[in-house]
């Protein structure tokens, strides 16, 4: 077996040419599996000593050039990891595809390329820090670890497929991001998997390997006995119904579609399951999705009227809905926003939030009079795109608890989820029914989930199409509806924790990481 690894990695590490992109091609892409709906986690102890060879093999004649191989190939690799792991994102132009449709090659193609830079410079850097032996695999664990902090949080930010997720999406290996959050666990999964590339070496460091499965071991451990030693409790005070209508994009931005589209809402919250759940009547809190109309809910008083009529007493909707007003300065124009509203058993709307972290050319357009001069458009096609919230929102519902409201993506950056007030839960509202039945809405579920390990509080989630869902503040799936089915979620909110060790250091604990690696590369360097 030694052997085989041996002559792999010569392989790998001596490739040039075509062959040498290739091999940097398929391993990215490759690595894509390791994240949702495949989850085929493991896979990585494959392709990253792969990284690690090809590194290796990056050559020139100064330093700088050496970097600049690492570069292409990092480029490459990075290219097919988003390649394979965001080609569903295209699925969004083709919903009206007659005006779309042209851009779809550019964004499947695009987005990973953009993403890919960061990989790129992640193996230049890993490259110049390259020293011998087994602290090369510290050298790629802090570059790419680095590469993707700075790809969670620069010009916006976009931390989609981090490769800590790959631990974070099993559950018993997830639990310690309620310690170094999400992206602590990214360091940690690439000096994991990276470590079986020594295993090429003249003299494999055992000690490496050692301690590279006794932290996966350890990993286990903890969240095994989280779990075991953790049930859910319930805070009976709220019963949840949370709709998952599966309506078609492209009829749910029609406004011919309005009244077919309130009467599914209302017909389908109020359908019976069953002697214990009866709808409107038994829910203390109904949800429904994202942009649930295509009208502005806020300005249009007979559908309020009918929300309060259908709910109970003492009970509340939240929904999202697009909110607009005209600006005050008489020209006319109006501003519209992504917004969630909390909505009162009267019918009158109790409390808004307005979406903060818009999507780039899905909610606002970068370099937005350039771009709209050439005819191009949001693909929610909302002329002018929306605008950005001003404040992150803790919203009470009638019961007492009270909720922090994500909007779609808002759910996949950890720091959207902190802030000066520590809600009672999280409550997600997002229409993935862009994407149809790819892996997106189940990647975009999956993240969201790790957000109530970090922060140690339940969601609760509506999504369109799917994936909506009940989670305790362990990242258990307590109810859902699967993906593409049309119906509701029947359940009871679960309660919060006091706190977690992320929450408690305001998620900076990772930060050791980097500079723990730091000093093992110092420390080699001191002895040679």
């Amino acid at each position: 077996m030694t052997r085989r690894i041996e002559a792999l990695a010569a392989r790998v590490t001596l490739a040039h040419g075509w062959r040498r992109s290739v091999t940097a091609l398929v391993a990215g892409a490759v690595s894509a599996l390791a994240m949702p709906p495949f989850s085929l986690w493991p896979i990585l102890a494959l392709t990253f000593p792969v990284a690690v060879w090809l590194i290796d093999g990056a050559s020139g004649a100064t330093r700088l050039r050496s970097a600049m191989s690492a570069a292409g190939v990092g480029f490459l690799f990075g290219f097919g990891y988003f390649l394979a792991g965001l080609w569903w994102v295209g699925s969004a132009f083709l919903v009206d595809a007659a005006v779309f449709g042209w851009l779809l090659p550019f964004a499947v193609a695009g987005l990973p390329a953009l993403l890919a830079i960061f990989t790129a410079a992640s193996f230049a850097f890993a490259r110049l820090l390259w020293p011998a032996g087994w602290r090369r695999v510290v050298a790629f664990a802090l570059a790419l670890g680095l590469g993707e902090l700075l790809r969670g949080h620069l010009f916006t930010g976009f931390p989609w497929n981090s490769f800590g997720y790959a631990l974070a999406d099993q559950i018993w290996l997830g639990q310690f991001a309620s310690v170094i959050g999400v992206e602590g666990l990214t360091y940690l999964s690439l000096v994991i998997f990276a470590a079986p590339a020594v295993l090429a070496d003249q003299r494999p460091s055992r000690a490496l390997l050692a301690a590279a499965c006794a932290t996966l071991a350890a990993l286990a451990v903890f969240g095994a006995t989280r779990l075991a030693t953790s049930p859910t409790e319930f805070d009976q005070r709220v019963s949840l119904r949370i709709l998952q209508p599966e309506i078609p994009q492209d009829i749910k931005s029609q406004d011919s579609a309005r009244d077919t589209i309130m009467d599914a809402y209302v017909s389908l919250t109020d359908e019976a399951k069953g002697p214990e759940h009866r709808g409107f009547a038994d829910a203390g809190l109904v949800v429904w999705p994202e942009s649930a109309f295509p009208f502005l809910l806020s300005r249009t008083p007979d559908a309020l009227a009918r929300i309060g009529e259908s709910l109970a007493p003492g009970t509340a909707l939240a929904t999202g809905s697009v909110r607009g007003e005209r600006r005050p300065d008489g020209s006319g124009e109006a501003d519209f926003w992504n917004s969630l509203h909390l909505v009162g058993d009267d019918g009158a709307i109790l409390s808004t939030y307005d979406k903060i972290h818009l999507v780039p050319f899905g909610e606002y357009l970068p370099f937005q009079s350039f771009l709209e001069s050439l005819g191009l458009e949001v693909i929610t096609r909302q002329r002018g795109g929306f605008a950005s919230g001003e404040r992150r929102a803790v919203i009470a519902l009638p019961q007492g608890p009270r909720f922090r409201p994500l909007i779609c993506y808002e759910a996949i950056f950890p720091e959207e989820v902190a802030g000066d007030e520590r809600p009672d839960f999280l409550l997600n509202v997002t229409n993935d029914a862009w994407f149809g039945h790819t892996p997106g809405p189940y990647q975009h579920a999956a993240q969201a989930r790790v957000r109530t390990i970090e922060q140690g509080l339940p969601m609760v989630r509506s999504a369109n199409g799917g994936i909506s869902s009940i989670v305790d503040p362990y990242g258990r799936v307590i109810a859902s509806a699967a993906l593409g089915e049309r119906g509701v979620v029947d359940g009871v909110l679960p309660k919060p924790l006091h706190e977690t060790v992320f929450t408690a250091t305001n998620g900076r604990l990772h930060l050791f990481l980097p500079v723990g690696f730091f000093i093992l590369l110092g420390i080699r360097r001191r002895r040679v």
